[in-house]
């Protein structure tokens, strides 16, 4: 039976990139989680404002998992990066698709060694959602998911990207976890190009574009926030109604 994640479960070299916050219910008379999500922050940022986040998005029986990128901005710059590399644009602007091959691995351990592997939660259990490069990285890892056999689930629970669009490096073949595309009405690097790149290679794509907005950016309003509950609530699952830990669980949304 899964329960909740500790530090002491990963990797000595993960532990310091990782923040766990577990469910907002007394850890005296609650069940492990239901659900696991990842935050991934975005370029040149850091998990802190993430933690906040996780603390306050409030999912029902769900713990959440910030993740800090592994890579510190050069020149004591304060922020770290998720890429191989700093690639910059013919425009001078640092290109967020630089290769994820690092932090691939650094999800890898986390995802399939610890809380699959280790803890067996199911990968129909685990989410992610991130910003930016964070975005890319998480819709790269559940693009490689590729299961040894059909008992291993061949889904995670969804990924919701804001502000962040597939990899070029992504592998092409068809993928069955959801994901929540979302980008700014005007200047999003969620363009028709990389919305279609997504629909390629995910079969259960949602595009929302947040009216108003001249640039891609977290949540502002409740509005935007509705955006993300509807897609995760579909998805997430829940012991209620089934006994507790061990009878299974049931999906909050009722869908597949």
């Amino acid at each position: 039976m899964s329960r909740l994640p500790s530090k002491d479960d990963f990797p000595s070299n993960i532990t310091p990139l990782i923040n766990i916050i577990s469910p907002q219910v007394s850890k005296l008379v609650s069940p492990p989680p239901a659900n696991i999500l990842l935050l991934f922050h975005g370029l040149g940022d850091k998990a802190e404002p993430f933690i906040n986040l996780a603390k306050v998005i409030g999912l029902p029986e769900t713990a959440c998992i910030v993740v800090q990128a592994p890579t510190p901005l050069p020149f004591g710059l304060d922020g770290f990066h998720w890429g191989d590399d700093l690639n910059f644009s013919p425009s001078g602007e640092l290109d967020p698709d630089a290769g994820f091959t690092m932090s691939l691995d650094v999800i890898h351990k986390i995802v399939e060694e610890t809380l699959v592997t280790k803890l067996n939660y199911p990968r129909r259990a685990i989410f992610f959602f991130g910003f930016g490069q964070g975005a890319m990285l998480a819709l790269e890892f559940a693009a490689r998911l590729r299961p040894k056999t059909p008992e291993e689930g061949n889904e995670y629970g969804g990924v919701v990207s804001i502000g962040g669009p597939l990899p070029y490096t992504a592998p092409s073949q068809t993928v069955h976890t959801p994901v929540l595309l979302i980008g700014s009405e005007k200047g999003s690097t969620v363009t028709a190009e990389s919305e279609k790149r997504v629909k390629n290679v995910f079969k259960d794509v949602r595009v929302v574009s947040w009216k108003g907005r001249n640039k891609d950016g977290m949540m502002q309003n409740k509005e935007e926030m509705a955006d993300i509950y509807k897609f995760l609530s579909r998805r997430l699952r829940s012991w209620a109604g089934t006994g507790g830990p061990g009878s299974g669980v049931v999906e909050v949304g009722g869908s597949q």
